[in-house]
């Protein structure tokens, strides 16, 4: 036999299961709402029911708020009253749809409200819908796909299935690649999803600038064109540079090696034959245009050797100007690489017959011309004049070479003696 306390703990358990049992059905079915007057009621207008019935579940944005209790024909469609769940807040502007939970019906009515700001729906409020609120029925659906299927062409239907037949034929595994390789490319955006909102936020700017320099880019595009089919013509030349290039660059290696103890010293003597030259250049102009003048008009001679000698020697009389200058134990010695101040009252002050130096005494060349200087080239005219008064030679062609070559005019006068008049 059981024992009292042991029935009366079986009695308990059965009674509040069966409470228990009672009141989740209960409130399930909404009639402990009722019951307990909790929740509201609010009405939805639509055109048609769209499949729904009562007990259909209610839902605001998907999430579940009541079901429907009741629904009443009309002259423009059904009312449906709708019971909802204390406490839930629906915008009083909502939008109200039908749909489908499955492909075998389960319909259900949606709130979609575009915000969820105040008012919100109380009791005995009214949502109105309209056609759009109402799914396609199945029959619609497969009336439209039947009227689409039979307004396509056969023929051309059989075309396109064949074509896709070959398009995807042995193309399995690579779409199963790509299809992979998809897959990856989703993970990787997933986790690089700031990098990529930068990029399309900054997007604009790229191509905003792309089309700004599209005339740039075109030319550069036709500028590489012309690059390469310049090399595409020259592949032969460039072959052969390339297999002698090695050697070549040994030898100059070898060479600049060769060359290392000196070349060093070599080029800083040149920067300072450089300034030198650059400093005194409207002079070395004069001395490379009338220097072929003066050996063309000037002595010949055969002396027993049988050739002939042109030279030009420097006479030390007079002597050169010394007075003005500092003394020679003044004089910074050539190891000394410090700099100093220069000594600008350098001058020469004995005046003639002494060889007067400096800039005051540097020959005139200005487009007058004068009779202070060495030789008679006017650089400004490009003539060469045997006459101090005018009347000038043109060297290098008929009517000078400045108005054809401009400032360079003086480069031809090199080879203008040599020229056949």
């Amino acid at each position: 036999m059981i024992a009292r306390g042991t029935g009366v703990r079986l009695a308990l358990f059965v009674v509040l299961g069966a409470l228990g049992i009672v009141y989740v059905g209960g409130t399930y079915l909404g009639l402990v709402d009722r019951v307990l007057g909790r929740g509201f009621t609010v009405e939805a207008q639509l055109p048609e029911t769209g499949g729904l019935y009562e007990g259909s579940q209610v839902t605001y944005r998907g999430v579940g708020v009541g079901e429907v209790a009741s629904m009443r024909p009309t002259r423009e469609g059904v009312v449906v009253t709708l019971a909802l769940q204390e406490g839930v807040e629906v915008p009083a502007d909502t939008a109200v749809s039908v749909h489908n939970g499955s492909a075998v019906g389960e319909q259900y009515l949606d709130f979609a409200p575009e915000d969820d700001s105040a008012p919100y729906l109380a009791q005995g409020d009214v949502v109105v819908g309209d056609e759009n609120s109402i799914p396609t029925t199945e029959e619609e659906l497969l009336l439209d796909l039947d009227a689409f299927v039979g307004s396509v062409d056969r023929q051309n239907l059989r075309t396109v299935v064949g074509e896709l037949g070959t398009m995807f034929r042995d193309t399995g595994r690579p779409l199963q690649r790509m299809i992979d390789g998809g897959s990856r490319f989703v993970a990787e955006a997933r986790a690089n999803e700031a990098e990529t909102a930068a990029l399309l936020e900054h997007s604009r700017t790229v191509l905003r600038t792309q089309q700004e320099q599209g005339s740039n880019i075109r030319s550069f595009a036709r500028d590489l064109a012309t690059v390469t089919e310049t090399l595409r013509r020259a592949d032969g030349d460039l072959r052969q540079t390339v297999q002698g290039g090695q050697g070549a660059a040994q030898q100059v290696e070898s060479l600049l090696e060769g060359m290392e103890p000196t070349l060093p010293v070599l080029l800083s003597n040149l920067v300072t034959v450089n300034q030198v030259v650059t400093t005194r250049l409207p002079a070395v102009e004069q001395l490379l245009v009338t220097y072929p003048r003066i050996i063309s008009s000037g002595f010949s001679g055969t002396p027993g050797d049988g050739y002939g000698h042109v030279q030009l020697q420097f006479d030390g009389d007079p002597p050169a100007c010394r007075a003005g200058y500092l003394s020679p134990d003044r004089w910074r010695p050539s190891s000394d690489l410090t700099d100093r101040r220069p000594y600008y009252a350098a001058h020469c002050a004995s005046g003639p017959p002494y060889n007067m130096r400096g800039t005051k005494y540097a020959p005139d060349f200005g487009s007058g011309g004068s009779a202070n200087r060495v030789a008679p080239y006017d650089p400004v005219t490009g003539q060469v004049s045997t006459d101090l008064a005018g009347g000038g030679v043109s060297i290098g062609g008929v009517g000078g070479q400045q108005a054809l070559f401009g400032e360079d005019s003086w480069k031809w006068m090199l080879i203008g003696p040599t020229e056949r008049r």
